[in-house]
């Protein structure tokens, strides 16, 4: 309702200024970008743009510093870094930096000269009442109605006329469309500036993305803050209902949105490889009950993102959407960093202090955060073309200051930069910001220090020029997949990983607990529990002992008296549930061809045990009569090669026990 008031309460000469800005000289440029090819995932095949501004400041620190660190810390500079509008200023310039059309002015001489196709990230960062719930960035709009208008004529309109000269049609250019806002607009409302800011966050990104889209060369992804934010259900399910309403509300709906990007406002580590099942009980409790998690079963970016992606299709987004996780400073390496699973600790406070790679002692501190690490390189499609997440970037540079803090004689700031700060959990628990303390930097300006420990805290790590060895690990598996179950066993397959070296052997995990080592990239668990649900990772290691990072986790249910697998008719179907929230669940179902040729079609039925309702699916046509479901492909899913498998998704509510169902699976 106050979005719908909001938009009455717009003056006339504001309501005329919007429809001519959406007709006149934009409109032609807007046109013909219209007709450029728009890729379900524009980092494929292109490289990344270099930002002058960002790579002076990591070379200035590069020389200050000189040996082996400033060594290391120059390789920093050949990663690509996203270009922040934070200031209406921003656009064309000032501070010493570049403006936006010099920015693409150069991203088009980068593409010239390497002769690929370049990606242009740039953040649309300036809404009214901006950064509502914390002091660090608040912007310099007005949570009103003429705040509004200004960010729309002055700020957005501006944006939008340079994005759409035919010029830079070359160029991919992805808008990161402003962080932390509607994360905000879902969990904190009940602080009266965000209460007043959120029907301005609201319309305000409906008028960015009803620019943007029509620019054919522009994808648009909307910040889905982190893991430690909207992870929990009773956070998630409504900030897909918050996106949802967003989406709907543009002149090109769901189709306004190509994407999600979570971890540029925090440090959440991409993976959590020796905590990777939340379930897992330690002293008769889930470690998700753990003062860390407070009962958040999302430990980590990957889980987060696929979860929201199966959200966010559950709301009315195409399968297509991609999700994005800004890995600039989530690595949390060095000598802190667990090597191996601890399972002496016989409680879960104990336990996920002895094994979480993330160093925090709370896990809402986001500050200028001691002992952050810059995370994987920017990359597309970093867990294969199947996989919703389509890319790695950096879209915080590594080096720039979160915020600053008030001190007696630096009255702006906010109290969470405070090295000597504290801050509460909500639950009577007070722990230290973690902020570091080697200066007092405003966001967005040069932090040595902070850079200096980002660059010797990387995971993985960059190479060092005085080594002596082989200090690189191999690439991540991809593709982890069951092959089939039992009563008593699970077979899995993965896709071979790459080194530089070598690749010698991969360590297979399950739940949590690393199981056997193979030389192949496949391996049967056997001497399993019937019916029972176990959790897979894999890691690859080389001659040198250097250890890739944990594939994403797959899930298997043993055969048996309300198991998840069942095959007949040349397929198989493996159901899992990816969470269960008490009262409702979501579930993830992996059809695989095991016939002798291509399927056209295929069918999975089963019969709830419980009295589990199905809320919604995707991927899949799918109802229900009674207690008995019926799933069949969608029209772009039946087609599936032999061997290989699809999937689909479905939500569920139950009361009482949720027992996997036992599958069958028939295909033509």
């Amino acid at each position: 309702m106050p979005h719908l008031t909001l938009r009455r309460l717009r003056t006339a000469a504001a309501a005329a200024a919007l429809g001519a800005t959406a007709l006149v000289p934009v409109v032609g440029a807007q046109s013909a970008q219209a007709a450029a090819t728009h890729l379900v995932n524009p980092f494929v095949g292109a490289t990344g743009y270099l930002n002058p501004d960002y790579t002076a400041e990591v070379s200035a620190q590069a020389t200050a510093d000189g040996g082996t660190l400033g060594a290391t810390e120059a390789q920093v500079a050949s990663n690509s870094t996203a270009v922040w509008m934070d200031h209406i200023g921003a656009i064309a310039g000032d501070g010493g930096r570049l403006g936006l059309r010099a920015h693409l002015d150069r991203a088009l001489a980068q593409s010239a000269s390497s002769g690929t196709p370049v990606v242009f990230q740039v953040v649309v960062y300036d809404l009214p009442g901006r950064d509502c719930a914390a002091i660090a960035s608040n912007g310099e709009l007005p949570a009103t109605a003429a705040g509004l208008t200004t960010y729309e004529s002055q700020y957005i309109d501006p944006i939008a006329a340079i994005l759409a000269d035919p010029k830079y049609a070359s160029l991919r250019i992805a808008a990161i469309i402003e962080p932390d806002s509607l994360p905000n607009a879902v969990t904190n409302q009940n602080k009266p500036a965000c209460a007043t800011a959120t029907p301005f966050y609201e319309t305000g990104i409906e008028y960015a993305l009803n620019k943007l889209h029509p620019i054919g060369n522009v994808y648009d992804y909307l910040d889905i803050g982190h893991s430690g934010w909207l992870g929990w259900q009773t956070n998630m399910v409504p900030a897909g209902q918050e996106y949802a309403k967003i989406a709907k509300a543009t002149t090109a709906g769901f189709a306004s949105v190509d994407g999600f990007i979570s971890d540029t406002a925090n440090t959440t580590p991409l993976n959590e490889p020796f905590l990777t099942d939340p379930d897992l009980q330690v002293g008769g409790q889930p470690l998700k009950s753990a003062n860390f998690y407070q009962y958040n079963p999302d430990f980590d970016e990957y889980t987060y993102d696929t979860q929201m992606y199966a959200t966010m299709v559950s709301n009315g987004f195409p399968s297509t959407i991609g999700m994005l996780v800004d890995t600039s400073r989530n690595g949390w390496g060095g000598s802190a960093r667990p090597t191996g699973l601890n399972t002496a600790p016989t409680t879960t406070n104990a336990y996920v202090a002895a094994n979480k790679v993330d160093q925090r002692p709370f896990r809402g501190d986001w500050c200028n955060v001691n002992g952050a690490g810059i995370g994987a390189r920017p990359q597309a499609q970093p867990y294969g073309s199947a996989n919703p997440i389509i890319a790695f970037l950096w879209v915080k540079p590594p080096g720039e200051s979160d915020g600053d803090y008030p001190s007696a004689t630096h009255p702006h700031g906010d109290p969470h930069c405070d090295p000597n700060g504290t801050q509460t959990d909500g639950n009577g628990g007070t722990y230290p910001t973690d902020a570091l303390g080697a200066a007092n930097v405003p966001a967005g300006q040069w932090y040595g220090a902070e850079f200096q420990q980002l660059v010797q805290n990387a995971y993985p790590s960059f190479g060092g020029s005085s080594s002596g060895g082989d200090t690189t690990p191999p690439s991540t598996p991809t593709g982890l997949t069951v092959t089939g179950t039992t009563a008593s066993s699970v077979s899995l397959s993965w896709t071979a990983s790459t080194d530089n070296v070598g690749v010698t052997g991969y360590d297979v995990y399950r739940n949590g607990s690393k199981l056997a080592t193979s030389s192949t990239t496949g391996y049967t668990d056997t001497g399993l529990t019937a019916a029972t649900a176990y959790q897979y990772t894999v890691a690859a290691y080389d001659a040198a002992g250097n250890l890739s990072p944990v594939s994403a986790a797959v899930t298997a249910t043993t055969a048996g008296s309300g198991g998840g697998t069942g095959g007949g008719g040349g397929c198989t179907a493996t159901y899992s549930v990816s969470n269960d929230w008490g009262s409702g669940f979501n579930a993830n179902v992996t059809v695989t061809n095991t016939g002798s040729a291509p399927t056209t079609s295929w069918k999975v039925t089963w019969t709830w045990a419980g009295n589990q309702q199905m809320t919604n699916a995707w991927n899949a046509t799918a109802t229900q009569t009674g207690s008995a479901v019926s799933a069949v492909n969608a029209g772009y899913n039946g087609t599936v090669a032999v061997g290989a498998g699809t999937s689909f998704g479905l939500s569920g509510s139950y009361s009482g026990g949720n027992t996997a169902p036992t599958l069958t699976c028939t295909a033509s």
